[in-house]
């Protein structure tokens, strides 16, 4: 199904942020208040790549995967990439004076909040689809440590977002320290194709390929992989097949949840344990609890993290 989320695949951007920190060996995780979703990170990565342990994983086989919106980066008040797009609508607006007078694009440009936020989801593809250029975002300051850690002891580390591939690829380098070939996401159907001049082009069209969401996540990344993760790093209700799938395998795995309960530094919403309901990125109180029946580790923003962004 095609969501307000997977329907900004196809597109390329330019992002500038600080990479993946430098790790102190004494404490590889700084960012992180001493508790059992710190405790168990560390034990994780101790059990599954200390030779001896009997959940030793070898090195060809150690895999972790993350969402990306609202596990590496914000994703509220409303997804970064359609932050963006209607942004850019505003900044392109003197090029195309039809605008003013075409929709959607005259209801962005009017700034009624309460009639973009009703704009359906084929007007949000039309915007998308007519604004491109570069941005900055803020990433989880915590979660590049994650990054680090993991890989610094072996593990591949795949972002595995709803979000559009080509769009994540463009920047995942620079922001996350991750290539390009280890990010999957929705994507746009493609065909091989020779121009006018006879030359060999990848021609994407309007039409979704890849619907990396819920149970797309880890289909796609087998598909990708060929193996399923030993680690598995999510937000929300379109996390949670990726994590069933992670956690169902033999031998040590770690599936954890960020539940972002912290209105003063970032977000707080849910609507899981009390918390503000939300139509972006939706932690329901049952996902909550199939979080503790499955021993899935709840990352509880306030309470576990000393900092949240690399500018602090």
């Amino acid at each position: 199904m095609l969501t307000r989320r997977t329907l900004l695949g196809g597109i390329g951007f330019g992002l500038t942020l600080a990479a993946v920190p430098c790790l102190a060996q004494d404490n590889p995780l700084p960012s992180w208040n001493d508790g059992a979703a710190k405790r168990a990170i560390l034990d994780f990565v101790r059990a599954t790549t200390e030779p001896g342990s009997p959940d030793f994983v070898p090195p060809g086989q150690r895999l972790a995967t993350f969402d990306q919106d609202g596990t590496l980066w914000v994703e509220h008040p409303i997804y970064t990439q359609v932050t963006f797009a209607l942004d850019r609508v505003r900044a392109l607006a003197p090029q195309h004076p039809e605008w003013k007078d075409r929709e959607p694009f005259r209801t962005v440009l009017s700034g009624d909040r309460a009639a973009i936020a009703k704009l359906s989801l084929r007007d949000l593809e039309a915007i998308v689809f007519a604004t491109h250029a570069g941005m900055s975002v803020e990433a989880f300051q915590p979660m590049l440590e994650v990054l680090g850690l993991l890989r610094a002891h072996g593990y591949r580390t795949y972002i595995v977002t709803g979000g559009g591939q080509a769009f994540v690829r463009s920047y995942a380098e620079a922001v996350y320290g991750t290539a390009p070939a280890e990010v999957i996401g929705s994507a746009l159907d493609t065909h091989f194709i020779y121009d006018a001049a006879g030359k060999a082009v990848l021609l994407r069209e309007p039409k979704l390929e890849l619907n990396n969401n819920n149970s797309g996540k880890p289909e796609d990344i087998a598909l990708f992989t060929g193996q399923r993760p030993q680690a598995a790093f999510g937000n929300s209700t379109g996390d949670r097949q990726m994590l069933e799938w992670t956690t169902g395998g033999s031998g040590r795995r770690l599936g954890m949840l960020v539940l972002h309960d912290d209105a003063g530094r970032e977000y707080a919403y849910g609507p899981a344990e009390g918390l503000p309901d939300s139509k972006v990125g939706t932690f329901p109180q049952e996902l909550y609890d199939e979080a503790v029946k499955r021993d899935w580790v709840v990352i509880r923003v306030k309470q576990d993290w000393n900092r949240v962004f690399p500018f602090e």
